[in-house]
């Protein structure tokens, strides 16, 4: 396998993982309240990071004084992402959930404006209202009706993720902020958030069945942990466009594994739903990276989305969705 078609395999199961979290998250909130399984993928996940780093010589385990002031405001703010997320998916379809908080995407340029000159063409707009328009078929249903609980938290999950992303590229940009330091970090304001409010759920945890178990651990080690270091990887070796179209794939995989998996069922409006989000969400990114490459001084910005809570990356044009 050449070089290229090996990042570009690496880049879509990154995609599929991140995919198929909506589902494993929705199983495993079935056996146990919320709060308790974002204390154990955190958990976990600060766990694998910190033997990574322990790992690592000598020199590069410790932590700069950016790199924690930076992981601390951003560990409370994907904590904030993490809980109405896994809320919402709770509450409504793995295939919905995936395709709603795709909304990230466009809704990211809206609010970090550095490196931008000017305003957003009004394609870019438009882009936007196809993806709201597809929201809307999503919560339909088989008929249109009032919004579910469960859609309208992935709506909220989509508005924080990208304030959060903002945030990203402001405390990032320019700052020599590794991303594995950052990433423990995170995982360790979210397990220090998550402890006191779940203390007394711990043994109802110890307890838990394997499978739970199993779904826990596929949450913090491969949606969270791997995910963070191959998307690292392969970023390095192609270009941000080509990584954030592959990358950008995450809605397609979620609706195939809650359909296939999860017992999920399209209807023809949620059908449609589903292809106009993809269709809008490509459109809106396509638009916004041209307007980013347009020529002219740019200020430095970071436009980085990570899908997991605990993996941000390091600054740079990727998009990608959680």
């Amino acid at each position: 396998m050449s070089d290229v078609r090996r990042t570009d395999a690496v880049l879509l199961l990154v995609a599929l993982v991140w995919g198929s979290s909506y589902l494993s998250a929705q199983t495993a909130t079935a056996a146990l309240p919320v709060l308790l399984v974002l204390f154990a993928r955190y958990a976990l996940s600060a766990l694998t990071c910190l033997g990574v780093v322990a790992s690592r010589p000598r020199g590069s385990r410790r932590w700069t004084r950016d790199e924690l002031r930076a992981g601390v405001p951003l560990g409370v703010t994907q904590a904030a992402v993490l809980v109405v997320e896994t809320y919402g998916v709770a509450h409504t379809s793995a295939a919905n959930a995936g395709l709603i908080i795709s909304l990230t995407i466009v809704l990211t340029p809206l609010l970090d404006r550095g490196g931008h000159r000017g305003a957003l063409p009004g394609s870019f707009f438009a882009a936007t209202g196809v993806c709201v328009l597809a929201v809307g078929l999503l919560m339909s249903g088989n008929g249109f009706h009032a919004p579910r609980l469960g859609d309208l938290l992935m709506l909220g999950a989509a508005l924080i993720r990208a304030v959060h992303v903002a945030l990203v590229g402001r405390f990032t940009a320019g700052r020599p902020i590794r991303p594995l330091q950052l990433t423990t970090v995170q995982t360790l304001v979210g397990t220090a958030l998550f402890l006191p409010v779940t203390a007394h759920d711990l043994p109802t945890l110890v307890r838990t069945d394997p499978a739970t178990w199993a779904q826990l651990a596929y949450l913090a080690l491969f949606c969270s942990v791997f995910a963070f270091l191959a998307q690292t990887w392969a970023v390095q070796r192609t270009s941000a466009s080509r990584a954030s179209l592959l990358l950008g794939t995450e809605p397609v995989w979620a609706v195939a594994v809650g359909t296939a998996l999860g017992g999920d069922h399209l209807t023809p409006l949620t059908g449609l739903g589903a292809a106009l989000m993809v269709a809008g969400t490509y459109w809106g990114q396509a638009v916004e990276r041209t307007h980013r490459g347009a020529p002219g001084p740019l200020l430095p910005s970071s436009h980085t989305l990570d899908k997991d809570p605990a993996c941000p990356t390091e600054p740079s044009t990727t998009l990608t969705t959680t």
